[in-house]
C-alpha cells in the first residue's frame, strides 16, 4: 500500500496516526506502506511497537523519515535490531536527528552487521532502551562511545561487565540496570565504575526477587550496601535510586543514605524488607516504593507497571490493604486495571489483581465508582476469563466481581460475551457455590441482551442443555434452591420472543422436565411462576402451540387458574398460556368442551384479580399480544391481553406507552373499545390504557416519529 498523491499533513497528526495504527493492531507490512510518502506524511516520533513489520517494509516506510524518536520494542516478524540500526544509518539525516531509540524485547542479531555500522553511527542518540535483548559486551562498548548518551536501559541483558560505561561517564544521567544476571564484576570493581559516573542522577540496580536460578545477586547487594553507606561524594548528582528486590540491604544503610542526601526524590525499596524504615516518613518530598503503607504500594504499582515481578509483589500487598475496604477508591482500581492491562498473559498478576478488583467493587462501593472505570474493569475481567479458562481461582475471582446487580444491570459492557464465558465456565466446573453465582449472572445477563444478541445466544443448543441439566439436578434434590430459581429465570428470559430457543427447549426434552417439576413444586409459587412464564413464551409461538396441547398439562394449568388460593403471579401466566392456546380454534385439538370451559374460566378468574403493585413481568414488545386483541377473539382471550397491558403500563407508563404507539397496538385498543360487541370489562380496561397513554403524551408531548411504527 502506498499513497501516490496526498495532501501534506501536520507532522504531529502523522505521528499520532502511526501510533494509533500500532496500538490498534492494524500496522503491518501492507498498512505501513502509506508512510513511504515521507513528504506528505512526515514522521518525527514513530512507534511500531509489537507490530509485525518486516525488515524490507521498515526500510521503505520508516527509514526515509528524519526521525527524532523511534519505539521498535517487541517487534515481531523478521525485523532485528541489526536491521533497524543499518536502516536508520542508511539515512544521513537520521544519523544526527535520532535522539531516542527503544529496542526493548528485540532480537539484536548483531553479528549480521558490518564493521562500519553500529549504534555509534547514530551520533545524535541521547536515550537508548535495550532491555530484554541479547546485548553483549562488545555492543555495549560501541554504545558507550556515543558522544551525547544520557539515558541507557540495559535491564535483563547478557552483559558481563559495566566497565564500558566509563566512556560516557561525563554524559550519562540515567542508568537502568535491572536484573543483570550475567554480570561478572566484584563488588569493589562495580562500585568503582559506578562512582565514576559523576553526572548520574538516576540509578536503577534492582533485582527480580521472585526468579529462581543459580544467580544469588550477592555482589550486587554488597555494592548497593556500600553505596548506601558511603560518602555522598560518590555519585554526587544522584537523586533517584532503585534497589528493589535486593534482600541484603540494612535499615542502617538506608538511614545513612537518606540523611546524607537531602536532594533525594525517589527510593525504590519494594521487596527489600527495609521500606518501613522510620527515616523515610520524615522526608515528605521523597517518593518510596515498598510495602510499609498504601502510599508505598501505590507508588510501586505506578513505577513498576512493566515489571511483572514487582507488579505481583505490589498487588499482594494492595490486596491485604483493601481486604476490608468500605469506601470507593477509584484511584486504586485504576492502578489494578493498569497492572492487568500491562501483563495480559501473566497468570500470577491476574490471580491477585482479580481478587483486588472484587474487594474494590463490592455492591455499595461499585455504585459510587465512575461508570466508565467500571466498564473498563469488567471488560478486562472478561479478557482475563478468556485468557485463563483453566485456572479455577482466576475464574472464581472474576465471577465474584461480576456477581453484582448494579454492575450487571447498570454498567455498559459486552453482555453477550460475558454470558457466553460464564456458560462455558459452567460446563467445566461443578463447585455448588460458584455454580449458583454463575447461573445468577447468566440469568441477569440474558435479560439484558439486545434482541439480536438474544437471538444469537438462543441458537446455541449447548446453552439450553447446560441450563436444563442444572434444573434437573436441583429439582431431583428437592427444595427451593437459589441455583434452581436462577437457572429457570435464565431459561425463561432465553425463550422470551425467541422461537429458536423455544424449539431448542422442546427438542432437549425441556417440556417433559418442566411438567414433572410443575407437579413436584405445586405449592411453590416462585417455581410455578418461572415454569409457566417459560411455557407462556412457547405458547406465543404459533407453530409450537401444538406441543403444549397435552390434555393433562392443559387441565393442570386450568386448575392453577381456577384455584383462588394460588397467587395472582402464578394464575397470570397460567391464563396467558390458555389464552394463546385457545385463540386459534383451527389449531385446537383437545375438544370443544374443554376450550369452552377454559374461555369461561379465563374471564371469571381474571375479573377477580386485584392490581399487582410490584413488578411481575416485563416485555420486549407487545407483538405476541396483537392476535389476542382482534375484535373477533373470545372475551376471555381479549380480557387477559388487556389486563396484561394495563398491568405493565400502569407500572411504567413512559416506556410502555411509547412501545404501544410504536407497534400499532394503540389502534387495536381503540378498535376494541369502540366495537359494539366488546365486553364492558374489556372496554373499561382498554379505555384505562388509552387514558394512561394520553396522559403521558400530554406531559411529554406526542411521539416524535409515527412513520416508523410497526403495525400488528
Amino acid at each position: 500500500m502506498c499513497l501516490r498523491r496526498a495532501p501534506v499533513f501536520p507532522q504531529e497528526i502523522n505521528d499520532q496516526l502511526l501510533h494509533k495504527m500500532a496500538t490498534k493492531g492494524i500496522l503491518n507490512d501492507v498498512t505501513v506502506g502509506i508512510f513511504r510518502n515521507s513528504k506528505a506524511l512526515r514522521l518525527r516520533r514513530a512507534s511500531i511497537r509489537s507490530c509485525p513489520v518486516s525488515a524490507d517494509a521498515f526500510l521503505l516506510a520508516i527509514c526515509p523519515h528524519r526521525l527524532q524518536e523511534l519505539d521498535a520494542s517487541w517487534v515481531s516478524g523478521d525485523l532485528t535490531g541489526a536491521n533497524i540500526i543499518s536502516g536508520l544509518a542508511s539515512n544521513s539525516e537520521c544519523r544526527s536527528s535520532l535522539q531516542r531509540l527503544s529496542l526493548n524485547g528485540t532480537h539484536l542479531d548483531w553479528e549480521s552487521l558490518g564493521e562500519d555500522v553500529g549504534f555509534s553511527s547514530l551520533q545524535g542518540l541521547r536515550a537508548l532502551n535495550l532491555a530484554n535483548t541479547d546485548l553483549t559486551d562488545p555492543v555495549l562498548e560501541d554504545i558507550c562511545s556515543l558522544p551525547q548518551l544520557e539515558i541507557l536501559d540495559i535491564s535483563c541483558s547478557a552483559v558481563s561487565t559495566l566497565t564500558p560505561l566509563l566512556d560516557c561517564k561525563n554524559t550519562l544521567r540515567s542508568l537502568i540496570a535491572h536484573r543483570l544476571r550475567k554480570l561478572e564484576m566484584s563488588a569493589a570493581r562495580l562500585l568503582f565504575v559506578l562512582s565514576q559516573l559523576q553526572v548520574l542522577k538516576h540509578l536503577d540496580f534492582s533485582e527480580d526477587h521472585i526468579s529462581v536460578d543459580d544467580f544469588n545477586g550477592r555482589d550486587g547487594d554488597e555494592t548497593m550496601q556500600r553505596l548506601l553507606e558511603g560518602s555522598p561524594q560518590v555519585l554526587p548528582s544522584l537523586v533517584s535510586l532503585d534497589i528493589s528486590g535486593r534482600k541484603r540491604i540494612t535499615e542502617a544503610a538506608i538511614r545513612a543514605f537518606v540523611e546524607a542526601r537531602g536532594g533525594l526524590v525517589f527510593l525504590g525499596l519494594l521487596a527489600t524488607g527495609v521500606s518501613p524504615c522510620d527515616v523515610l516518613s520524615s522526608h515528605k518530598n521523597l517518593k518510596v516504593t515498598g510495602e510499609a503503607n498504601e502510599n508505598q504500594v501505590c507508588e510501586a504499582l505506578r513505577t513498576y507497571r512493566d515489571r511483572e515481578c514487582f507488579t505481583r509483589e505490589a498487588l499482594i500487598h494492595l490486596y491485604n490493604l483493601v481486604a476490608d475496604i468500605n469506601q470507593p477508591r477509584p484511584e486504586l482500581l485504576k492502578l489494578v486495571l493498569s497492572a492487568m492491562q500491562s501483563h495480559p498473559i501473566s497468570m500470577h498478576v491476574h490471580l491477585v489483581a482479580t481478587a483486588c478488583v472484587f474487594n474494590l467493587t463490592t455492591q455499595d462501593i461499585a455504585e459510587a465508582m465512575p461508570v466508565s472505570l467500571l466498564s473498563s474493569t469488567v471488560t478486562q475481567l472478561l479478557n482475563t476469563m478468556k485468557t485463563f479458562p483453566k485456572n479455577q481461582q482466576v475464574q472464581k475471582n472474576c465471577l465474584l466481581a461480576l456477581c453484582s446487580d448494579y454492575i450487571l444491570s447498570d454498567v455498559p459492557f459486552d453482555k453477550y460475551l460475558a454470558a457466553t464465558l460464564v456458560i462455558n465456565w459452567l460446563s467445566r466446573y461443578e463447585d455448588p457455590n460458584l455454580q449458583r453465582m454463575a447461573v445468577a449472572i447468566v440469568s441477569l445477563l440474558v435479560a439484558k441482551l439486545s434482541t439480536e444478541e438474544a437471538a444469537q445466544f438462543a441458537t446455541d443448543v449447548f446453552i439450553m442443555k447446560q441450563l436444563l441439566a442444572i434444573v434437573q439436578q436441583k429439582a431431583m434434590v428437592g427444595g427451593v434452591d437459589p441455583t434452581l430459581k436462577f437457572a429457570m429465570s435464565a431459561l425463561w428470559n432465553l425463550t422470551d420472543e425467541m422461537p429458536t430457543a423455544s424449539r431448542n427447549f422442546l427438542d432437549c426434552q425441556g417440556l417433559e422436565l418442566y411438567e414433572e417439576v410443575l407437579e413436584s413444586y405445586y405449592g411453590e409459587p416462585s417455581i410455578q411462576q418461572k415454569i409457566l412464564g417459560l411455557l407462556n413464551n412457547i405458547a406465543e409461538v404459533e407453530v409450537l402451540q401444538g406441543d403444549l396441547l397435552e390434555e393433562d398439562l392443559v387441565e393442570h394449568i386450568l386448575a392453577l387458574l381456577q384455584d383462588s388460593q394460588v397467587e395472582v403471579k402464578v394464575r397470570y401466566f397460567a391464563a396467558g398460556i390458555l389464552a394463546h392456546l385457545t385463540s386459534r380454534p383451527e389449531a385446537w385439538t383437545l375438544g370443544d368442551e374443554l376450550r369452552s370451559t377454559i374461555l369461561k374460566q379465563l374471564h371469571a378468574s381474571i375479573i377477580t384479580w386485584t392490581q399487582v403493585e410490584t413488578e411481575m413481568v416485563s416485555y420486549r414488545s407487545f407483538h405476541p399480544f396483537c392476535p389476542l386483541l382482534h375484535t373477533s377473539q373470545p372475551p376471555g382471550v381479549q380480557l387477559w391481553a388487556v389486563w396484561a397491558i394495563h398491568l405493565v403500563c400502569s407500572q411504567d407508563t413512559s416506556h410502555y406507552s411509547r412501545m404501544l404507539e410504536r407497534e400499532g397496538v394503540t389502534e387495536l385498543l381503540k378498535a376494541l373499545a369502540a366495537h359494539p360487541d366488546t365486553h364492558r370489562d374489556i372496554k373499561r380496561l382498554s379505555d384505562s390504557i388509552l387514558g394512561l397513554i394520553e396522559e403521558h403524551q400530554n406531559r411529554s408531548g406526542p411521539p416524535s416519529n409515527q412513520t416508523g411504527a410497526r403495525k400488528c
